[in-house]
């Protein structure tokens, strides 16, 4: 089974043949998923309602889909419309993760999680990794938060939530359909019809407006958008534009690293590409690459390889953008909850 922190198999998205091992093995983890939740509805297995409303930010397909990326744009928001948000993730991959943790800006991400550290850094607010969402929701409304963003955690059906978003990949959308390990999905897709919101992330590719038209009744559409290069080493930032008619090395340890590529091309980039893991844990000779050419990386990684950072090293910073209807919309409905 592919989990974070591997390669996607090819075969979720790319419509070759399924192996048969895994086809035989979607049917058990179908029945254990439609057993958990059956669980929960009959109120078996105990949910936990926290006093402050929660959010959660999830995806029903496995890997990244850009739940981060909204994460801080939804954070900010709340913050300006008055909330003091606080963020609670699981923080995959970190060490010592049955140890429960504040993240901050300067957290070693092998501590905190490279996704919390960036949130951490962009946000400023209360961030809390625990593989138990319940007691980090706790903590959060202890250090002052009045609402809880989980990034991820659509299936962690312990903690009782307000509003879901599901984040759906536009290009990739649920692959061949399958429960995993045959497909993608960590449930039935079906089960996005339950969220209170669908966002599809575009990637840049929304600045076509077909590609905008091409989302759904009822789905909301996410550009992701870049014009920045920030040296690890310290410095002054430049503009992607700096980088234009250049060959670079594009580094990109995530769950669709394809997208960060063509983002970098669009902007009339030369790339030499570098896919490694999502959650890659790096070491310096990850960034030895035999020539001397501008390393642009994704925040995500950046955060990872700034201790052994030179001046060839770059973050390439991303902001999501949604329509200002699908704000109104969500902050209603917070508003609706109140304040408890």
């Amino acid at each position: 089974m592919a989990a974070k922190g591997t390669q996607t198999p090819s075969f979720w998205y790319d419509g070759s043949p399924v192996p048969l091992g895994v086809r035989l093995i979607a049917p058990l983890f179908g029945a254990v998923v439609a057993l958990r939740r059956r669980l929960y509805r009959r109120r078996w297995l105990k949910q936990y309602t926290l006093p402050v409303p929660v959010l959660v930010i999830g995806n029903v397909t496995a890997g990244g889909t850009g739940k981060t990326p909204l994460t801080i744009a939804l954070v900010n928001r709340l913050r300006e419309a008055g909330w003091k948000p606080g963020v609670a993730s699981r923080g995959y991959g970190r060490e010592q993760a049955e140890v429960a943790r504040w993240v901050e800006a300067t957290t070693p991400t092998a501590l905190g999680g490279d996704e919390p550290v960036l949130i951490a850094y962009k946000t400023g607010v209360p961030v809390r990794v625990d593989a138990d969402r319940v007691a980090a929701g706790r903590a959060l409304i202890e250090a002052g938060c009045d609402i809880i963003v989980c990034d991820d955690g659509l299936q962690h059906y312990r903690l009782a939530r307000d509003v879901e978003i599901e984040v759906v990949d536009a290009q990739r959308r649920y692959g061949n359909g399958r429960l995993m390990p045959a497909g993608p999905l960590r449930e039935p897709a079906s089960r996005a019809q339950e969220c209170d919101f669908r966002v599809v992330n575009l990637g840049q590719a929304s600045a076509d407006p077909a590609a905008v038209s091409a989302c759904g009744f009822g789905e909301w559409a996410m550009q992701l958008h870049i014009d920045t290069a920030l040296p690890l080493s310290g410095g002054r930032a430049r503009a992607l534009s700096h980088f234009r008619g250049q060959r670079v090395h594009a580094v990109a340890g995530i769950a669709h690293p394809q997208r960060f590529f063509d983002m970098l091309r669009a902007e009339g980039i030369g790339v030499v590409p570098h896919a490694f893991a999502d959650h890659h844990a790096y070491v310096p000779a990850d960034l030895r690459f035999g020539s001397e050419l501008p390393v642009l990386m994704t925040e995500k990684d950046a955060v990872k390889c700034k201790p052994f950072a030179n001046e060839w090293h770059f973050a390439v910073p991303l902001s999501a953008e949604l329509p200002a209807a699908f704000w109104v919309s969500l902050l209603d409905r917070v508003d609706k909850l109140g304040k408890r």
